[in-house]
């Protein structure tokens, strides 16, 4: 990893992890939407899963070498489960994939601060 993509890394971990933090924070709300809104609840959620999901193969291409194919697995589970109106039930996999974007994040930060740049 060069200076470039860890700040890189570091920048897209961050609007990724809050990204994700907003996808399941909603889902935990269909929970408790009627059923004639869950539909278009999902939709949104799925939308924005989509958004997430394009940050993360930009962040692939700025910083490589990096997990995020493995968050990408983690996110189309999401997404398949959402497909599958079963939308609360993907924030699972929307944690699984916030943990690794979190330890990537903190391995660019350490890589920065090991090179004075924080």
């Amino acid at each position: 990893m060069n200076t470039k993509e860890a700040i890189m890394a570091f920048s897209q971990s961050e609007k990724i992890k809050s990204g994700i933090i907003w996808a399941s924070q909603m889902l935990e709300l269909i929970r408790g939407i009627p059923e004639p809104e869950k539909q278009g609840a999902e939709k949104v959620v799925k939308t924005l899963v989509d958004m997430i999901f394009q940050e993360i193969q930009l962040a692939g291409s700025v910083a490589p070498g990096e997990a995020w194919e493995d968050i990408e697995k983690n996110i189309d589970q999401a997404v398949a489960m959402i497909n599958s109106h079963v939308a609360p039930e993907s924030v699972v996999h929307l944690t699984q994939a916030l943990s690794q974007v979190t330890t990537i994040g903190q391995r660019s930060m350490s890589f920065l601060q090991e090179q004075g740049l924080i």
